[in-house]
């Protein structure tokens, strides 16, 4: 008893001293992380003003739909219930009449961009749109005097055109993309085939990367597993050549392509020279052309991971397997090649993310039925003007990058490479 009496106050003096060890322990930790956030704040405000705040505009703007909600918005909203089967009532003829008056008062930009949104919906709606702002104020009747002005005002799918445009937000983009559309009274039916053709030219595009990082991984493979087994000497002299394009330009090295695959070029007059061929092969302006342009440049970008992840690999491995009785070959494929795993899937990401948004390299050594997503939405920005679609086909393939890495991530974790092996 007289011993438990003794140690109950060096107990409870003892509790004291552990919280404040404990505070200073959780203060020192909290002092630790601000520095570490301090450290890393810059490279966290590059990335969000360079990469997210750019993809956060161009998934916006893939939706944004406020051409004829800001122009006409008193017309929007006398169109609010209307069944879109028959001619709306005079009320939205009255508004808008007051709408396009408003909005050339306001400024020219608000007609502009409301007569290209809609000449993208009905040909022609452009000069509609302009020619009866110009004609505003109006006298007299508003319906009379519209449907006398121009007689399309007496036709239900011009209404309909702005009716199915009211929201501030649209999927029409996104849905055009995918070769579909909406029809005058919101349902999705299948595009025109006329234009229906960004299925296919999404289908192209992947086809191509496809094929230009099979061929490129068939290439890199072995002349990564070479090197890998080379001396530290050989190894730099063969990473400095794999390097050596880095230090051209892309658009030189397409430009010297573009003259290498003429039909009277280098290769060309090479392989006649030789007999190989009678006639000159059709390399430029065609698929040929365009995979030897794209695994030219992309060669090193699969041969740097492959050659990482190969150099970490034991050769004492293979060397243990052929010990045991198994043949070199299969050595080598069912003891060597699972262990390249993560780097085949690196470079494999890395070369098939980059071939697809391809720009340069299609447009100057393709022709027309080998462009890829991104000529088009080049032709959507600079020579049609129309955001919409360009962000929407990027958002598209955003969203495919996106999954490609999710199966990067499923393909590189360690439970599926143990399983792999």
């Amino acid at each position: 008893m007289n011993h438990q009496a003794v140690l109950a106050p060096g107990l409870s003096t003892a509790e004291p001293d552990m919280r404040q060890l404990k505070r200073e322990l959780r203060m020192a930790e909290w002092r630790r992380k601000s520095q570490a956030l301090l450290l890393i704040a810059p490279l966290a405000v590059f990335v969000l003003v360079i990469f997210l705040v750019p993809i956060g505009t161009l998934l916006q703007r893939a939706v944004a739909n406020p051409e004829v909600a800001n122009a006409l918005p008193n017309t929007v909203a006398a169109l609010h219930d209307w069944s879109r089967k028959d001619l709306p009532g005079q009320p939205a003829y009255d508004a808008l009449a007051l709408d396009l008056q408003q909005s050339r008062e306001t400024g020219a930009a608000l007609i502009g961009n409301l007569a290209r949104r809609l000449n993208n919906e009905i040909s022609g709606y452009r000069s509609l749109v302009t020619k009866t702002a110009r004609a505003m104020p109006l006298e007299g009747d508003a319906r009379t005097a519209l449907i006398a002005l121009d007689e399309r005002w007496g036709k239900v799918e011009y209404w309909q055109a702005i009716a199915k445009h009211a929201s501030p937000h649209t999927a029409s983009y996104l849905l055009a993309s995918l070769d579909r559309q909406q029809d005058n009274f919101g349902s999705i039916i299948p595009a025109d085939p006329d234009s229906a053709i960004y299925l296919d030219i999404f289908g192209r595009t992947l086809w191509i990367g496809l094929v230009s990082t099979l061929i490129t991984l068939l290439i890199a493979f072995p002349l990564a597993y070479w090197a890998s087994t080379l001396s530290a000497r050989g190894a730099n002299l063969v990473m400095i050549c794999v390097l050596i394009p880095f230090w051209t330009s892309v658009l030189v090295r397409i430009a010297a392509w573009n003259v290498l695959l003429q039909q009277s070029g280098l290769i060309n007059s090479g392989l006649q020279a030789l007999g190989l061929i009678d006639q000159p092969l059709l390399l430029l302006f065609h698929r040929p052309g365009i995979y030897i342009s794209m695994v030219h440049i992309m060669l090193p970008f699969m041969i740097l991971p492959l050659y990482s992840v190969m150099k970490s690999i034991p050769p004492t491995y293979q060397r243990a397997a052929i010990s045991l009785g198994s043949h070199p070959f299969a050595a080598f494929w069912k003891v060597y090649v699972p262990q390249t795993y993560a780097g085949v899937a690196a470079g494999a990401l890395l070369v098939f993310i980059t071939t697809i948004g391809y720009y340069i390299t299609p447009a100057l050594l393709g022709g027309p039925n080998d462009q890829m997503v991104s000529y088009y939405i080049a032709y959507f920005t600079n020579t049609v003007v129309n955001w919409g679609m360009a962000c929407a086909l990027g958002a598209l393939l955003l969203a495919a990058t996106l999954v490609l890495y999710a199966v990067y991530q499923r393909i590189t974790r360690p439970g599926a490479q143990a399983t792999a092996r």
